[in-house]
C-alpha cells in the first residue's frame, strides 16, 4: 500500500488563498477619488473604501483575511488589510482619497501607510475618534 502522504497547509499560502479570492471579486466601477474609513480597535481593524456620497465600494477586515485571536488588533494586520484594498483601489482607477480614522487600536497609522504604498495619493486625514468629556459616574465608596 504504501506511505500516505500528509499535505500541511502553512499560513502564508492560506492568506495567499484569500487574498486572490478578495481581488477576484473586485467591483469594475470607475472611481477617481473616495473615502477611506479605517476604524481601529484593540481587536479588530476594520477598511472601508466609500465614494463621496457614502455608499460602500469595498471593505475588508483583518479577520476576514484569517488574522485569529490577538493577532487581529495587530499593525501588521491592518498593514495587510490596507494594502489589499489599495491594490482593489489601483484596480478600480482610484487616484486620490481622504482618510477618516475612528479609534484607539494599534492599526491606525500601519493601515493607511500600506493603502498609500500601492500608489495612491493621500489628500487628508480626519480623525473622528470619539473623546468623552466626563464620562460615566464613578460607582460609590465601598463601606464594610
Amino acid at each position: 500500500m504504501g506511505k500516505k502522504r500528509i499535505v500541511k497547509k502553512t499560513g502564508s499560502t492560506m492568506d495567499r488563498e484569500a487574498k486572490s479570492r478578495a481581488i477576484s471579486k473586485t467591483p469594475k466601477k470607475r472611481i477617481e477619488s473616495a473615502i477611506l474609513s479605517i476604524k481601529s480597535t484593540y481587536n479588530n481593524t476594520l477598511v472601508t473604501l466609500t465614494d463621496l456620497g457614502g455608499n460602500v465600494i469595498l471593505w475588508s477586515s483583518s479577520g476576514a483575511l484569517g488574522f485569529k485571536g490577538a493577532k487581529k488588533g495587530t499593525p501588521f494586520a491592518a498593514a495587510k488589510v490596507g494594502e489589499l484594498i489599495g491594490e482593489k483601489a489601483k484596480i478600480m482607477g482610484i487616484k486620490k482619497i481622504d482618510a477618516v480614522v475612528n479609534g484607539v487600536g494599534a492599526g491606525r497609522e500601519s493601515a493607511i501607510r500600506a493603502f498609500i504604498s500601492k500608489g495612491i495619493k493621500l489628500n487628508s486625514v480626519r480623525d473622528v475618534t470619539s473623546i468623552p468629556h466626563n464620562g460615566p459616574k464613578p460607582p460609590k465608596t465601598r463601606r464594610v
